[in-house]
């Protein structure tokens, strides 16, 4: 399996940790899952992210996601999401994905960073402990982490740690921050994959910019990989057109508290998981939450049957 590099492009989807209904992981979903994922054509899988439940897991169960994915993949890049408050732990995980062929790491900031220097200081110290050779994907998502990057602390983090290859893009709004990148690298900054999360929600916009992609785990993945395609080839109205009959529900998806449980409500109706459970806590959607959703897919089907 190759490793990442700061060329990386595509779609990676942040992939689901599928639970059975009395929160057992569910080992038999997550080869299901992945045959899923690689059907609608993503580029490579991120797993452990935050809407993968990755806290929710213990470090042996996080292990046993990996190595399943990872074998069932095919050969497609597969980013794990190392996170957590300590690096001991966070060099354990990192140590059994890379050996078992993982394309690099992701790693999100500890909230309690305040200034750039303490940004910086941070990914370094994550670089210098797992090492040079280890592929480093930057979680900037300040909504969820109480983080906030500015462009300075990014280009020292990537210009400092050689090892930093990707930018995880969950600003919002954060249009501008891909432009400022962009700019800065035709003046001599290091070249930096990015690609962006939110769901997907400004995904045009963002390729507009200067994104080299999508990370994140909207249910319908063929969406994002058919917007990334035509935007590739220049057919920048049609990719818009596309992604206009999915926005309602991206936006749907997108609700703070109660997004995940629709993603797997809609994960497990396209037969990509046997269950919509979450792992405790979590909420369960309510038979009017369902409702919304159901109404919604069915309008983006005749959007898509208008769309030809």
């Amino acid at each position: 399996m190759s490793r990442l590099t700061a060329d990386a492009k595509g779609v990676f989807i942040i992939a689901a940790t599928p639970f059975s209904e009395n929160g057992a992981l569910d080992a038999a979903s997550i080869d299901r899952m992945v045959d899923f994922y690689v059907g609608t054509g993503v580029d490579g899988i991120t797993v452990l992210g935050m809407m993968g439940e990755a806290p929710k897991l213990t470090a042996e169960e996080s292990k046993q996601v990996v190595t399943r994915v990872i074998a069932r993949a095919g050969g497609r890049p597969v980013v794990v999401g190392v996170s957590a408050p300590g690096l001991a732990a966070m060099q354990d995980l990192t140590k059994t994905a890379m050996d078992l062929g993982a394309a690099g790491v992701m790693v999100a900031p500890p909230g309690n960073l305040k200034t750039d220097d303490q940004i910086v200081s941070y990914y370094e110290l994550v670089g210098e402990t797992l090492g040079a050779d280890v592929p480093l994907v930057v979680q900037d998502f300040p909504l969820g982490t109480g983080v906030a990057f500015s462009n300075s602390a990014l280009l020292r983090i990537f210009a400092g740690a050689k090892s930093a290859v990707m930018l995880k893009h969950e600003d919002w709004p954060g249009l501008a921050k891909i432009s400022a990148l962009r700019k800065a690298e035709h003046s001599g900054a290091p070249r930096v994959s990015i690609l962006t999360g939110n769901g997907g929600l400004f995904l045009p916009e963002e390729l507009a910019r200067g994104a080299d992609g999508a990370m994140t785990g909207f249910a319908y993945p063929e969406m994002m990989v058919e917007i990334c395609r035509r935007h590739a080839t220049g057919e920048i109205d049609r990719a818009h057109d596309l992604f206009d009959a999915y926005l309602p529900l991206a936006r749907y998806e997108q609700q703070p508290g109660l997004g995940l449980a629709v993603r797997k409500y809609v994960l497990a109706k396209r037969g990509a998981i046997a269950s919509s459970a979450l792992r405790r806590p979590g909420q369960r959607l309510s038979p009017a939450d369902i409702a919304d959703v159901e109404r919604l897919l069915a309008r983006q089907q005749r959007r898509l049957r208008e769309l030809g």
